[in-house]
């Protein structure tokens, strides 16, 4: 997305902060010093009241202050909400999907520079991805890791090998899909095992999609999406550094049918396998 949120807040909370600090220990002392004198000079009430009341400026400083580094706390050291755009993760994730992110699952970094301050894990195969797209990284994307630092991935006849060994695909018949998804239905949905994950993928037979073999380079991962024939993915533009990671992606809190115009009150609550 292009809209920097993390920037805006870190913004957000200096200004406010910045104020909120200036006021108690040069403004405020100020005023209760203008206040005692008038005290000494016998002024009435009312006006000592207006010298010591807090600016507008200050009050609300003062007010969104905490408010707003407890929102930028909890975005950027531990849970961030996404909204999923296309149907290139379906059948896992949906178009109009809002999902939850784990943003300390592979450590914790700084908002906004994105240093990374305290090694937590790293992605495990099968995960589900929040990054920071390569060519632009300015945009989010989400993708399943296929390959990690090491790997060699092959591509061919619409199944996946790592390290030369087949992950296993095995079909459930015909995929009937909802609400933006449509287009979808009657794609091939299969079930794939990548080690110790199971998850579902789609498949159009008779389309062609990108095959190939891929060396993935250390500090880098090789991701794709769930819909493998619509997804614009590794196959295309290469590796994810590791540095590009934003976390891993572990519930879907809500959904919005724009074809129908309702929330998907079943998928609310779902976890992300």
């Amino acid at each position: 997305m292009d809209f920097d949120f993390a920037t805006v807040m870190v913004v957000a909370v200096l200004i406010t902060g910045v104020i909120w600090a200036l006021d108690v220990f040069i403004w405020k002392p100020k005023r209760l010093q203008a206040a005692e004198k008038l005290r000494q000079q016998d002024v009435e009430e009312k006006v000592i009241s207006n010298t010591i009341k807090e600016p507008v400026m200050v009050e609300y400083a003062r007010s969104f202050f905490p408010v707003i580094l407890v929102v930028l706390v909890l975005r950027s050291f531990l849970v961030e909400p996404f909204r999923i755009p296309s149907g290139s993760m379906m059948p896992t994730l949906l178009a109009g999907d809002f999902i939850l992110v784990n943003k300390f699952a592979y450590g914790i970094r700084l908002p906004v520079i994105d240093t990374k301050i305290i090694d937590v894990d790293e992605p495990h195969r099968g995960d589900v991805v929040v990054f920071r797209y390569p060519k632009n990284p300015s945009v989010d994307y989400i993708k399943r890791v296929i390959g990690l630092p090491g790997d060699t991935i092959s591509v061919f006849g619409k199944q996946v090998y790592v390290n030369g060994m087949l992950a296993p695909q095995t079909s459930l018949g015909p995929y009937t899909a909802t609400g933006e998804g449509l287009y979808m239905t009657g794609a091939d949905l299969r079930l794939e095992k990548l080690g110790d994950v199971k998850h579902d993928i789609l498949i159009m037979p008779g389309r062609i999609s990108k095959e190939g073999e891929y060396v993935v380079p250390e500090g880098h991962y090789f991701v794709m999406g769930d819909n493998r024939d619509n997804s614009n993915d590794s196959r295309y533009w290469g590796f994810v550094p590791e540095e590009n990671l934003v976390g891993k992606a572990f519930m879907i809190w809500m959904n919005w049918d724009s074809i129908q115009n309702r929330v998907s009150w079943e998928r609310i609550g779902n976890s992300i396998n």
